[in-house]
């Protein structure tokens, strides 16, 4: 009783965590202290509350006209309590599994973490709060002084939060798009999105090895394993989505557009689609070609410990190494210059093989919704949107090629479940398969099975 008291705790955190910070959203978000002059349903406020703290994005309902000021600052905290509970969740996944850690546990979450053997929870705690309202700070100013008048300091503030936090809410009803050619503010949003998409751990080695570069000692300046891998993959992914989305959108579709703004427009798509949510285009007038790419970037997300959703970049190289390696015919998954573990490749296995089977049932399930009454010449094309909306809920983007503001009520909560499931899934899902797994002490006899 206590072995199964002890299993269902910590693993019940989260759960509790973010379920309770939800519930207190959606009834603050429903009072009619919070909202303009109209009103809006407990399903929208229970939507709005799920997409903020799940930091998602997708809005049912538009921010900056349906909330005064009141309760754009509740959705400001729902917002930051769920990208710092998430980066906290995350980063501290070890420690959920028991509820008191013990010196060697202690080390070795240290080591795995911030590479540091004296590791202490509190300490780390506190530094995840600091770099994180230290970055906010600095983008809301940065915000305000690139353009006072679209971004007065709450706006700036709202949406510097917004950014890092990869939420994708905006006050403005057409997301980004007006600041399509605006170079510093896209940069802004863009270095934001990157940095709370790279994960705690990987922050504090960048400034880690920055100071070491800067005080000239750069023979000690040699990065770590994660850090490599992780950097490596995210500038990979955003060089390739800037090239697809490029050449997908503005060659011979959009030629009109000038040739900066397209480059900037194509880059800040790439950037923001794999977790943020934001846009300057206009989701619903891309190309299929262009959407369904998005929908894979989409699905990998960020990197572990971060504000990101999706099954992380690492699950992505190391999926990416395994297939390598079956192709070359090599024993061992390598990338760089370590072989992977089998227990690692097994649970990024198991992560993606879950995910897929998640995203395929919402599919199902928001395709009867959705006018599963009527035949498919009527709803032609709706197939693609509803894909495109899983994914987006799943991998807690919060980019919509129109959909979200159509969903029928049974469609919302499928969503909402969707958010929160991508949301907490995957955490759950790896502490759930490193708590129940038992070593077996003998092996079943093997046989082959034809396959393909």
């Amino acid at each position: 009783m206590t072995t199964r008291r002890k299993l269902i705790a910590p693993l019940a955190l989260p759960v509790i965590f973010f379920g309770a910070a939800i519930l207190a959203g959606t009834v603050l978000l429903h009072m009619q202290f919070c909202l303009n002059e109209t009103s809006i349903s407990w399903i929208n406020s229970l939507f709005t509350a799920t997409s903020a703290v799940c930091v998602t994005g997708l809005a049912v309902v538009d921010t900056g006209s349906a909330f005064n000021l009141t309760g754009q600052v509740i959705l400001l905290l729902l917002i930051q309590i769920g990208g710092l509970g998430i980066m906290s969740f995350t980063s501290l996944a070890f420690y959920l599994l028991n509820k008191k850690v013990s010196l060697t546990d202690r080390m070795t979450v240290g080591q795995d973490l911030l590479h540091d053997s004296s590791f202490h929870l509190g300490s780390f705690l506190i530094a995840i709060l600091t770099a994180t309202l230290a970055i906010e700070g600095v983008g809301a100013v940065s915000l305000y002084l690139a353009d006072p008048q679209a971004f007065p300091p709450f706006s700036a503030l709202f949406h510097s939060v917004s950014a890092f936090c990869n939420a994708g809410f905006s006050l403005n009803s057409d997301s980004l798009v007006q600041f399509g050619g605006n170079w510093p503010v896209n940069i802004i949003f863009m270095l934001l999105i990157i940095l709370g998409g790279i994960g705690f751990a990987v922050m504090v080695e960048g400034r880690r090895l920055f100071m070491l570069y800067v005080s000239g000692r750069k023979i000690e300046a040699r990065p770590t394993y994660q850090f490599v891998i992780v950097v490596q993959t995210t500038l990979f992914l955003i060089v390739l989505g800037w090239v697809y989305i490029y050449f997908s959108e503005f060659v011979n579709y959009r030629e009109y557009l000038p040739f900066h703004e397209a480059l900037l427009t194509s880059l800040f798509q790439s950037v923001t689609l794999r977790t943020a949510g934001f846009n300057t285009l206009d989701i619903s007038a891309m190309t299929n070609a262009s959407l369904v790419f998005m929908i894979f970037l989409m699905f990998i997300g960020g990197a572990p410990g971060s504000c990101a959703g999706g099954i992380k970049v690492t699950t992505f190289r190391v999926l990416h190494a395994f297939v390598m390696s079956q192709v070359n015919g090599t024993q061992q998954v390598i990338i760089g210059r370590f072989a992977i573990d089998k227990e690692t490749l097994n649970r990024a296995l198991s992560l993606v093989f879950f995910s897929l089977v998640m995203i395929f049932i919402s599919v199902l399930l928001l395709d009867f919704t959705e006018g599963g009454d009527l035949p498919h010449n009527q709803v032609r094309g709706q197939f693609l949107e509803i894909m495109f909306e899983v994914f987006s809920a799943f991998g807690t983007v919060g980019l919509t090629t129109g959909l979200t503001g159509k969903l029928t009520a049974a469609g919302k909560v499928i969503v909402i479940l969707l958010m929160f499931v991508g949301r907490l899934g995957p955490l759950l899902l790896l502490g759930s398969i490193q708590s129940l797994r038992k070593r077996l002490l003998y092996k079943y006899a093997e046989e082959k099975l034809p396959i393909g």
